[in-house]
């Protein structure tokens, strides 16, 4: 059986760790006062039982990554820049899709005990945006992508 809890968690702390950035689950993260930081949702999930002649089971899973970015506090009338959402854009991406070029394995392996990651992909990618009208007010930008992986249970 395929934990998903046990895939958020790594999704999550990949993502922190690859970024450097606070990740939160679902909200804000508790160990960021302010902007930049990252929210990941859980937006997709299809299972499958094992195949007759297999008997592993499969799923994938959908995250969305939304990138935070705000004004600098120390800085009057500063806003949110697309800059700063396209690099966190960069980092998610780099942390779930880029390869070690000498040897072609993901720079940030799948380590859930028990479950493989067979396939990896960005599905949808809608770039920087202001967020609603309270956000902009408050000087927010966001930028979403989701990203789908295929899993089996080993």
């Amino acid at each position: 059986m395929i934990e998903k809890r046990l895939v958020t968690n790594w999704f999550v702390e990949t993502l922190a760790a690859a970024s450097g950035k606070p990740v939160g689950r679902g909200r804000k993260p508790t160990n960021a006062d302010d902007p930049p930081y990252y929210l990941v949702y859980s937006v997709d999930t299809s299972v499958g039982g094992a195949p007759f002649a297999d008997r592993s089971e499969q799923a994938s899973l959908v995250y969305q990554v939304t990138s935070v970015s705000g004004p600098d506090l120390d800085v009057a009338q500063s806003t949110a820049s697309q800059d700063q959402t396209e690099w966190m854009a960069d980092k998610a991406r780099t942390a779930f899709l880029a390869r070690d070029p000498s040897t072609g394995l993901w720079l940030h392996p799948f380590t859930v005990p028990g479950i493989s990651c067979m396939t990896r992909t960005l599905e949808i990618e809608l770039g920087g945006m202001p967020g609603g009208t309270p956000e902009q007010e408050a000087a927010i930008m966001t930028y979403v992508q989701r990203f789908r992986f295929g899993l089996t249970a080993v």
